[in-house]
């Protein structure tokens, strides 16, 4: 199997400084299961690429005394040379190793940059789809590409086969990227190839430090990469949580985010709130969605008024989740009031058939931060396959950033922002969506309005065309 990774960022051959690795030469390494082979197929100051291919020996891993008895011949025809897998891992840990630390003698500094990184990886099994890919790579900000191989190319009605050749890009320090691929690669294959034990546990936790608390799919990253050990799931999922915890904690006690701070003093989510709340009362809507519900603030808004009689709220974090079912005591509501509202997690940029038949649904201040591929992928989501009676969504007005001091030029209001919009930029976009999916959309300003730069906030309501 074959793993490459490569850069454009100049000088592109610093890689090699970075991985420790010269690219002038071909590099071999004895390992358990076989070699380990590092070259590079281009080296130019523009662009750099460098491999790390695996030579699997399935004769010697067969005879390996750590082998289970049971299938023999299972033991001499499978998969494992031709695929990434645990062994990838290993190969990443013993041969990367120091790149894998983020350690750099020669160049310190580049170590802790984020750089412009392309990684492949020829072939992975994916036990559970292209959709997995996604779901797992996307959180930690990487795009995906996925290219799958049938079972048989003779036979196509057998279908696809779990093997795909994966492209991901993002801009990350090169130690980040070695760590998720170590990490994810087996989870992906949901197999390992050695006994999994305490010491793994220790070493997944020391591995996903500052990125496995916080991922929407921690829990199958967890269950998959100890091997489905219940006991060891449990314990690294409750110290993962307790991390996830005092970071909730801090943030929310010691520096309070820089969009509340900005916005606290004319209770600019109030009037949010409040506008978003009587546009779902005009549009008559008995059942309603809030899309990306967070907390669960609208929600409770929601749950207040008695024309609704379906309440549902998403997210993709699970964290989110408990703490807004917390906030409405769902627990202690009475039961006909608790019957009213169901939470559920799930991403927006996957069809979800959950999401169907209702008569409205709300999106405050979510479209701003997904990356432009995801919001594709969102507007089929909401307006072509959830297809609600009524959507209401809000986003920031770019151009009212200038009337905030403590805002300098050029920064969004919110560090998880992907983009701020003008107001023609937003309605751009919201009559293109409308036009394609059969809507018709006003625009509406919330908070305290400038004659020049507008309002904060900017609210768009869609209204489904009859059909």
């Amino acid at each position: 199997m074959l793993l490459s990774i490569t850069t454009n960022h100049q000088p592109a051959t610093d890689l090699g400084f970075l991985l420790h690795k010269h690219p002038d030469r071909l590099q071999t390494f004895d390992l358990s299961f076989g070699k380990a082979h590092v070259f590079y197929p281009e080296a130019a100051e523009d662009q750099c690429t460098a491999c790390l291919l695996l030579d699997v020996d399935p004769v010697g891993m067969a005879r390996s005394k750590n082998r289970s008895r049971g299938d023999l011949l299972g033991h001499y025809v499978n998969d494992r040379p031709y695929v990434a897998s645990s062994f990838m891992s290993v190969a990443i840990s013993q041969v990367l190793g120091t790149a894998l630390a983020g350690r750099c003698k020669d160049r310190p500094d580049m170590a802790n940059t984020p750089l412009p990184l392309e990684t492949r990886i020829d072939v992975l099994p994916v036990r559970g789809g292209e959709r997995f890919l996604h779901q797992l790579f996307e959180p930690l900000g990487y795009t995906v590409e996925a290219e799958p191989y049938p079972l048989d190319e003779q036979f196509p009605e057998w279908g696809s086969s779990p093997y795909y050749s994966v492209t991901i890009r993002g801009t990350v320090t090169l130690s980040n990227l070695l760590t998720h691929l170590y990490v994810l690669i087996p989870v992906f294959d949901n197999e390992k190839h050695y006994f999994v034990g305490e010491d793994e546990l220790e070493k997944l936790l020391a591995k996903g430090d500052g990125w496995l608390a916080s991922h929407p799919e921690k829990e199958q990253i967890t269950r998959r990469y100890l091997k489905h050990r219940f006991g060891l799931y449990r314990q690294a999922l409750s110290r993962l949580i307790d991390v996830e915890e005092v970071e909730t904690t801090a943030e929310e006690h010691d520096a309070p985010a820089k969009e509340e701070l900005l916005e606290r003093t004319m209770s600019l989510n109030d009037q949010r709130h409040g506008a978003v709340l009587a546009a779902l009362k005009a549009s008559g809507a008995r059942t309603v969605l809030d899309l990306g519900c967070g907390e669960g603030k609208l929600l409770r808004d929601l749950l207040n008024e008695q024309q609704f009689e379906q309440i549902v709220g998403m997210d993709v974090s699970i964290r989110s989740l408990e703490i807004a079912q917390k906030r409405l005591k769902l627990d202690r509501l009475p039961e006909r009031q608790a019957d009213r509202l169901k939470l559920m997690h799930g991403s927006l940029i996957y069809r979800d058939r959950r999401l169907e038949g209702f008569d409205a649904a709300a999106l405050v201040e979510v479209i701003e931060h997904l990356d432009p591929p995801r919001l594709s992928a969102l507007e089929r989501v909401v307006f072509e396959f959830a297809r609600p009676k009524t959507i209401v969504l809000t986003t920031p007005n770019q151009e009212y950033n200038a009337m905030w001091e403590t805002l300098p030029a050029g920064q969004f209001r919110h560090s998880d922002h992907r983009f701020e919009w003008t107001r023609p930029e937003f309605q751009n976009w919201a009559n293109r969506v409308a036009e394609e999916h059969g809507y018709a959309v006003r625009f509406l300003p919330i908070g305290p309005e400038d004659e020049k730069v507008g309002s904060p906030t900017q609210m768009g309501v869609f209204a489904r065309k009859s059909e």
